[in-house]
């Protein structure tokens, strides 16, 4: 198994945020938040932080899916945070989906989110404690979360399959930001390790495709 390859943290190439807006992750996307309703079927009212954002598309669905909820989606790249908040305005959901620019590591106070999602942040982390670290002061005890990363493969000639299989047409931009986020991502056993150390453990790890591995229960 091949080392984990950091990239950077930030997505603030403007270029790089548009690619990835304009990239269709619908399907995923959408399935990202059927999960949190199929796991989650009682938490239909209160607060929702997005940790990781990008360009809005998921706190949309999200608001789309739970009428009576409030989504804060949270996004440290200036692009992508612009992206967000067109994205949030056309949907004609601003009463109730709003967008910060700002690292998670400095969000303030404890226990502000009745749930908390992310999708595709934590490959971007140096250190990925930190993130589970937040996402459980985030939360109120008792709130449901749901992770979704890229799964890292075993070698980059494998990496390389997989941005031939899923994005064989995608501009060129967007196939090496790709392989380079599946370089950087985790194993499952590297996440199974990381919520031991954060006493985490009661979280469940399902692992759906050949790519991406999910974490969803309750923080108490």
């Amino acid at each position: 198994m091949m080392s984990r390859i950091l990239e950077p943290e930030l997505m603030d190439d403007p270029l790089q945020a548009t690619a990835y807006a304009e990239a269709d992750f619908s399907a995923e996307n959408q399935g990202f938040v059927d999960r949190f309703r199929e796991y989650f079927p009682d938490c239909t009212q209160g607060h929702i932080f997005d940790l990781g954002c990008g360009p809005g598309d998921i706190p949309v669905r999200l608001a789309l899916a739970l009428p009576e909820c409030r989504i804060t989606g949270v996004d440290a790249s200036a692009p992508m945070v612009q992206l967000a908040e067109r994205t949030i305005q056309q949907a004609g959901l601003s009463d109730r989906v709003r967008v910060r620019c700002e690292r998670f590591q400095d969000l303030a106070g404890v226990n502000q989110a009745d749930a908390a999602v992310s999708n595709s942040l934590l490959h971007h982390i140096p250190n990925p404690l930190q993130f589970w670290h937040k996402l459980r002061l985030i939360v109120k005890p008792g709130s449901p979360v749901l992770v979704m990363d890229l799964l890292r493969p075993e070698s980059p000639q494998a990496a390389q399959a997989i941005v031939d299989q899923y994005a064989k047409d995608a501009p060129d931009i967007l196939r090496r930001d790709f392989y380079n986020s599946l370089l950087a991502a985790f194993t499952e056993d590297e996440i199974a390790a990381q919520l031991a150390q954060m006493n985490l453990t009661r979280l469940l790890i399902d692992v759906p495709d050949d790519r991406h591995w999910v974490v969803g229960g309750i923080i108490h």
